[in-house]
């Protein structure tokens, strides 16, 4: 069977999404000058990375140092799995299915047991297979989210102990109820001083973790006692600081008005599909939202809210063509919204179309555009869906 030359063309996608390698490598190092030498880094790369994409940022983390990768379920640490190159570390902080503990615990995958059942079904998943289940246990230090319970952590150590032939306890963790935000941070030290408290019983009992861990990107990035063994850095790894707070906290420690040494991963671009002439007084697009002021130019652009670009930017949002600003005119469709380049000489079919990311002069930042989306940074970049191809840049 002859294979036809045509077959082999690549049809492409409607935008596409740029990943910068020095930027990511610019954000290791700051945040390893910030914590430290000492603990370990742990890239957080739940959502598909952070809408990034696991495929291409694995390796991209892999490049710039970073060996140990966290993830919210069974699932994605799969997907993690496929990869990651050799001298990797994998560890899922959220669900895990019981059925799938055997498999976790063949591919020496780390993960969270936050109650005594959990533990049990880890032990007994540990002795079909044949191998250690390496395990972080997470207590309960006033989040009120998954945690076991300290009253109960005497009990687990039991367990653990006994059972140490099957079990590697490779950590002791909880999680930080917002340390973003300075208001919370009162709530913080709480926290720290209980976890302190539930490790102080493990090294009494005389059995206490490999390593200690209580640091996400705020905490890491702003409270000293969170830089334990490891920290687990997320947002901070792409480029974006976890909040105002943290950004003016770092402003104060570094005594300057203004600096940015977090430099952002992603860019996302489309191009032209349509440029056409409407006349004073006609509505554009769904409905009557927007109605032409005067004799305008608009430009058609390819994707729309079912490709990640969020309806509530409809006559609000804007893009970047020609290093000008092009304001949105009209609703966001499924797949294409329209923008006014009355403005901006020579726009034609297939110009660059910024929605993310810098053009000549003018840039738009994810804070920006999550601001007019009504959207969390984090929110907006796990959306972007996977399909999207993802392209590494210098």
């Amino acid at each position: 069977m002859t294979t036809n030359p045509i077959d082999k063309l690549v049809v492409r996608h409607s935008s596409r999404i740029l990943l910068s390698q020095s930027a990511l490598q610019n954000n290791v190092a700051f945040i390893r000058e910030k914590v430290g030498d000492d603990p370990l880094i742990s890239a957080i790369i739940k959502a598909n990375a952070y809408g990034h994409g696991v495929d291409i940022f694995v390796p991209m983390l892999y490049e710039s140092g970073i060996r140990h990768f966290a993830v919210a379920s069974g699932y994605e640490a799969s997907q993690v799995l496929q990869a990651c190159p050799d001298g990797c570390e994998i560890m899922v902080m959220g669900i895990l299915y019981p059925q799938d503990l055997e498999w976790i615990i063949y591919h020496n995958i780390q993960f969270y047991v936050f109650d005594l059942e959990r533990l049990r079904q880890a032990v007994e998943a540990a002795r079909k297979v044949g191998k250690k289940a390496i395990i972080h246990l997470e207590v309960e230090t006033g989040g009120n989210r998954t945690g076991l319970p300290i009253k109960k952590l005497e009990d687990a150590l039991k367990i653990l102990k006994k059972n140490s032939k099957f079990i590697d306890f490779r950590g002791m963790c909880t999680h930080l109820a917002g340390a973003e935000t300075i208001a919370n941070h009162f709530r913080i030290r709480r926290q720290i001083i209980r976890f302190q408290e539930a490790y102080d019983m493990a090294k009494k009992k005389k059995y206490p973790p490999r390593l200690k861990h209580i640091g996400s990107s705020a905490a890491a990035l702003t409270i000293p006692e969170a830089r334990m063994d490891l920290v687990r850095i997320g947002i901070a790894l792409y480029g974006l600081w976890p909040s105002p707070d943290v950004y003016n906290m770092h402003l104060v420690e570094v005594n300057k008005m203004s600096d940015n040494p977090l430099h952002r991963v992603l860019s996302w671009k489309t191009d032209i599909m349509h440029v056409k002439k409407v006349k004073e007084g006609e509505f554009i697009g769904y409905g009557t939202s927007f109605q032409a002021p005067s004799k305008m130019k608009v430009a058609i652009i390819p994707l729309g809210y079912a490709n990640g670009y969020a309806r509530s930017l409809s006559n609000k949002g804007y893009v970047l063509i020609k290093g000008k600003r092009a304001n949105i005119c009209g609703l966001i469709n499924m797949n294409l919204f329209m923008v006014d380049v009355s403005h901006i000489p020579g726009v034609k079919v297939g110009d660059e179309v910024v929605l993310i990311g810098h053009q000549e002069q003018n840039s738009i930042t994810i804070s920006s555009f999550s601001d007019f989306a009504n959207q969390l940074n984090n929110e907006l970049m796990s959306r972007l869906p996977s399909d999207i191809p993802r392209q590494l840049t210098k």
